[in-house]
């Protein structure tokens, strides 16, 4: 619970326990509004990053470049993402998070615009990847709008609907691109992102700022109230670089708890999107589907990325929600050992290697296709599952501003890997054939199996070894 006293200069204060301008005051419906928003934005620009894949092959025609080359303005997008922390943080300290959202965006459309119109295979390549920049920062300030908006112990069925955007967006990319590049050639797959972008842009006007900072500062300047002065210049600069770039990597190599989630989310999440570069080459070779059926194949991501949020969520109102109010009745302040958010992710470590080893051996000729689908919808479901858990436990065990840093730790390393994976999974799926290729994901998924089973173990044993955690339950 936030301070019942904040106080804004001179001895003024504002009582933000009770105070309307408090997010957590505002009714359901404007609560809901101002969380479901940031969902369309991560919507918007995690669609974006994966539409362009159905136009890899007329690009690679009109461009005359190979297939590597010519997925490059994809992975350069994901690398785009991956720097997110660094352009959002200063930018919401600077000016709120609604106003980050409304800053990016437009940018993001200037440089969709721009690739739209490329007449050069390098002028698409850095229009793409400057659109990945600036359409990363709603994927990093929407977390912490979820947090301006709902109590930790109610959070989780909002953080799951966020968080099932990088993987439901991406899902739909394919599926729609299909049929724009058939019937209307390669830069509507840009276009159509244009569109979608003004459509959420327009209905995030009536956004309100959640910001605790930016709304106590801008209702002192209101009152003519002086506000403490802050951190300015290049001593910000250093502390914004500090919180949201070292920091993070800091944790990525001195953590263990940081490092196993940061490896276990980030080769879930490459291999993912390394589908996006394995079921156009499979379904092409293997099934001879055209490209707009090589899209709806996509929809099998989709499906298993709803069910993997609905399992997060049935989880915690089973589970977790249970614990807390166990906890709540003996005095201890609903407070829930992090550990208890890892249920999911135990059940979601079998879904990603069976739905692999099956997808690995059943995406064959002499195998109907749907059997190879329907593994991929395991796939997507124990993704979810694993991303999600983990997420809500790193938020959990390092809180607040130390959560934030985890959290950024996770999405350098997740997006990074994501970027790379897709350049090499034709030559992997050539050479090695799909059963084999498919096969080495699917071990390495199996080696790292016992991550969640073992923090629920050894966890709360970590986290008070850790100079970084800060939860107490």
């Amino acid at each position: 619970m936030a301070d019942s006293k904040s106080p804004l200069a001179n001895g003024g204060e504002l009582d933000w326990a009770s105070d309307d301008k408090n997010p957590y005051n505002w009714s359901m419906r404007k609560r809901v509004y101002h969380a479901v928003l940031p969902a369309l934005f991560g919507l918007v620009v995690t669609f974006a990053s994966s539409i362009y894949t159905s136009a890899v092959p007329q690009v690679m025609e009109v461009f005359d470049v190979s297939n590597t080359a010519a997925l490059l303005p994809f992975s350069l997008f994901l690398l785009g993402l991956a720097f997110g922390p660094i352009l959002a943080a200063p930018l919401s300290e600077r000016f709120g998070r609604t106003a980050t959202y409304m800053i990016s965006l437009p940018i993001f459309a200037l440089f969709t615009l721009g690739a739209g119109w490329a007449q050069t295979f390098g002028a698409l390549v850095a229009c793409r990847l400057f659109a990945g920049i600036f359409a990363s920062p709603p994927l990093v300030v929407g977390a912490g709008t979820n947090a301006d908006l709902w109590q930790p112990e109610s959070r989780a069925v909002m953080t799951t609907l966020f968080a099932l955007c990088p993987y439901l967006g991406p899902a739909l990319g394919p599926l729609i691109g299909g049929f724009a590049v058939a019937n209307k050639g390669w830069r509507w797959t840009e276009w159509i992102i244009l569109f979608f972008a003004v459509v959420v842009y327009v209905l995030a006007l009536g956004m309100k700022e959640t910001y605790k900072k930016t709304i106590l500062q801008r209702h002192a300047q209101k009152l003519g109230i002086a506000t403490p002065p802050g951190p300015s210049g290049l001593v910000a600069l250093k502390f914004v670089f500090y919180v949201t770039f070292f920091r993070p990597l800091h944790m990525l190599y001195t953590e263990p708890i940081v490092i196993a989630w940061s490896l276990y989310i980030g080769f879930s999440f490459a291999v993912l999107y390394s589908f996006f570069a394995a079921f156009p080459y499979v379904y092409r070779t293997v099934y001879g589907f055209d490209i707009q059926q090589i899209g709806l194949t996509f929809v099998s991501i989709a499906i298993g990325s709803i069910l993997g949020a609905l399992t997060v969520i049935l989880v915690d109102r089973l589970l977790y929600q249970k614990r807390h109010m166990i906890r709540k009745s003996q005095g201890a302040a609903g407070a829930v050992p992090p550990e208890y958010r890892l249920y999911a992710a135990m059940v979601g470590s079998f879904g990603l290697p069976v739905g692999l080893f099956w997808y690995a051996w059943t995406a064959r000729q002499d195998i109907h296709w749907i059997s190879s689908l329907i593994a991929a919808v395991f796939i997507a479901w124990g993704n979810l599952c694993i991303f999600m858990s983990g997420l809500l436990y790193l938020l959990d065990v390092y809180e607040a501003l130390m959560g934030a840093s985890a959290v950024a730790a996770t999405s350098l390393f997740r997006y990074v890997l994501a970027a790379v994976f897709p350049l090499f999974i034709n030559q992997m799926y050539t050479r090695l054939g799909v059963g084999w290729a498919t096969s080495v994901f699917a071990f390495i998924s199996v080696a790292m199996m016992p991550i969640p089973w073992v923090l629920f173990k050894w966890g709360p044993a970590l986290r008070a070894s850790s100079k970084c955690a800060t939860s107490k339950a």
